[in-house]
């Protein structure tokens, strides 16, 4: 019959978010070269709110059909290579940071000579001790990815909803907790972004790391919220799954952020 479905894939309805993020992104950057330029900051935050409300909206949807059933193991594993995929994807970028770090760190020069003749870090620039309030963070957020580690053993084998809130409710506290302490660091450094390429290469590394600890917080917060309303069972938490292998990412990163820019770099 043609209305019966004899296929394990799931066939999307039409939807409005890809064009609606398509737009809320594009106004979204029209404001931001606007404000960069002298203008009002009112355009970008129109688009911001317009990608902000897309995000919700798409992953509202993508969660109704998992409950409806139609996130069968076939579209599972689709969708487990798009979570890898942006994971990748990710790693590429924080790949540029590292790149751009090495290559001054390797082959330093000084002001206005093609020379390698410079100093690494530049002189002047009073780094960070490694072994105080870096290793504290350090292991927090390995803590941190422990008690995630914890939430999905605890779902994913034993069904134990009690110690799955338990162990997010431990990580997402312990990622504010990083962010604290990140934020405190930045305000006693006693150097700044602009000026030295140690500087803007530090903060951008480290900040935009910053910025995918808060993302991961959000993520695994959105998770502790469906695990209250008993979103996930053992064989169907694949956004939780998600959110870990976001988390144990972030984790991988912080730990080359640790010994490449805080203890070799420092």
């Amino acid at each position: 019959m043609a209305n019966v479905k004899n296929h394990d894939y799931h066939i999307l309805n039409p939807s409005l978010w890809p064009l609606m993020g398509a737009l809320g992104a594009l106004v979204m950057l029209s404001g931001a070269v606007i404000w960069m330029h002298g203008g009002t900051s009112a355009v970008g935050l129109v688009g911001l709110v317009l990608v902000l409300l897309t995000m919700y909206l798409w992953w509202r949807d993508v969660v109704f059909e998992g409950d409806a059933g139609d996130h069968t193991p076939v579209v599972m594993i689709g969708l487990r290579y798009g979570v890898i995929l942006f994971i990748m994807s990710e790693v590429m970028f924080f790949l540029a940071w590292f790149w751009n770090f090495f290559k001054h760190a390797l082959y330093p020069m000084t002001e206005g000579s093609p020379l390698v003749d410079g100093v690494w870090p530049p002189t002047g620039i009073e780094t960070f001790d490694a072994w105080h309030l870096p290793l504290i963070n350090t292991l927090i957020l390995l803590c941190s990815g422990a008690a995630a580690t914890w939430a999905h053993h605890a779902i994913a084998h034993d069904n134990d909803r009690k110690s799955l809130v338990n162990g997010l409710a431990l990580a997402i506290v312990l990622g504010i907790l990083f962010t604290f302490f990140q934020v405190y660091e930045y305000s006693h450094a006693a150097f700044g972004f602009a000026g030295n390429i140690y500087g803007a290469t530090f903060f951008m590394a480290t900040g935009f790391h910053g910025f995918h600890v808060i993302i991961g917080t959000i993520f695994l917060t959105v998770c502790l919220i469906r695990a209250l309303k008993g979103h996930f069972t053992p064989e169907h938490h694949l956004g939780f799954e998600a959110a870990a292998w976001y988390w144990h990412f972030v984790d991988v990163v912080w730990l080359f952020l640790f010994f490449a820019v805080y203890v070799w770099g420092g």
